[in-house]
């Protein structure tokens, strides 16, 4: 189950549409070529806490879990985190049980929130605060973080050359900022180190590691 454009306080939560159960050849292509640098760098972290921040519906937050990691999530939305705990419970693999609460990323606690692994896609683009957002995320980084934004301008031509959002030159809904792929890292370099960065079109993904503090002198 997806959110397919559902609304909260006026903000935009989940998936607009099923984009990992589409049947578009090049809507799976793309999926494809997203999943795979996730499973890349989520391997390179090697983790066995992850928490998913602005998980939606909840897609990886679930697999992670059925593979036996200790896998939680958080979003915003109350409704969304419905989904997530529904689409959880339809599954009944010998994973671990995946696990969801209601928090928005500048809320979360690093006594209870932190995880060897944060996850944070496709969340950026949707804050008026992304610079706050990062800050959280450094706090609860434990010490890995993975993040992705859709890769700007490219994303915006790319939904313009399909007839979709011209009113607006191609931003999606709900997208409030727009990042070009060396603003988005120059913005994690201000808290973590860069680990790797990968470009699945047409977004760009982060490995970073949190940075360690200076010695004084």
């Amino acid at each position: 189950m997806i959110a397919a454009g559902l609304e909260e306080e006026g903000v935009l939560a989940g998936n607009l549409y099923d984009k990992y159960g589409s049947r578009n050849p090049i809507v799976r292509a793309l999926m494809s070529g997203f999943e795979r640098s996730l499973e890349n760098l989520v391997s390179l972290a090697s983790p066995r806490t992850i928490h998913e921040v602005g998980c939606g519906e909840g897609r990886w937050t679930i697999e992670w879990a059925e593979r036996g990691i200790d896998a939680r999530g958080s979003d915003f939305s109350a409704q969304v985190i419905a989904l997530a705990q529904a689409n959880a419970a339809r599954l009944t693999g010998r994973g671990k049980q995946a696990r969801f609460r209601v928090a928005s990323v500048y809320d979360l606690d690093p006594a209870i929130d932190s995880a060897e692994l944060v996850v944070c896609c496709e969340v950026l683009e949707h804050l008026e605060a992304p610079r706050r957002a990062v800050e959280a995320l450094a706090r609860l980084a434990s010490p890995w973080l993975v993040a992705s934004v859709p890769n700007e301008p490219l994303w915006s031509a790319m939904n313009v050359a399909r007839g979709k959002y011209w009113s607006s030159l191609g931003n999606t809904p709900g997208h409030v900022q727009r990042w070009t792929p060396n603003r988005f890292v120059a913005l994690l370099a201000e808290r973590f180190d860069i680990v790797r960065v990968q470009r699945p079109l047409p977004w760009t993904m982060a490995l970073c590691r949190t940075r360690k503090p200076r010695a004084q002198p």
